[in-house]
């Protein structure tokens, strides 16, 4: 077997490559911290009406409104977040948000739906229920529970 011979070009080459490798294994090691779910605070919010919703959102809403969605939209003032339960066989569906916090690295909302309670006249017909929030402007990514 012949063995190459490498000059120190070669070398440093190979020296400063593994130096990259090694500061960049060193840096994902550090950048990727989990975040750990739990609560930082609890953020406030509005329901918007129909009026209070920007007509961009309202038009993404109206595409999805059949099935289910969760949309995010912003106007760089505030966070809009629109989640929708698709088509139920009756009306008097409401959504209520059980929660919306802030974790080290998300925005965090758990919605129910609600079905027509007992003896309540539920509406002839399909409906679409959906609710659209408002909230601070964050640029965290936002998780949907």
């Amino acid at each position: 077997m012949k063995q190459m011979k490498m000059g120190p070009a070669g070398r440093r080459y190979i020296g400063a490559l593994a130096a990259v490798l090694l500061c960049a294994a060193c840096l994902a090691g550090c950048s990727a911290s989990k975040d750990s779910g739990e609560k930082v605070r609890d953020l406030e919010f509005t329901v918007t009406g129909e009026m209070e919703t920007p007509q961009e959102l309202k038009d993404m809403i109206a595409q999805k409104q059949p099935d289910p969605f969760k949309l995010t939209y912003t106007d760089s003032q505030n966070l809009y977040i629109a989640v929708g339960y698709g088509v139920q066989p009756t009306g008097g569906y409401s959504i209520a948000v059980r929660e919306l916090y802030l974790t080290e690295n998300s925005l965090v909302i758990r919605t129910e739906l609600l079905g027509p309670q007992k003896g309540e006249e539920a509406g002839g017909g399909q409906s679409f229920p959906y609710i659209v929030i408002k909230t601070e402007y964050l640029e965290s990514p936002v998780i949907f529970q």
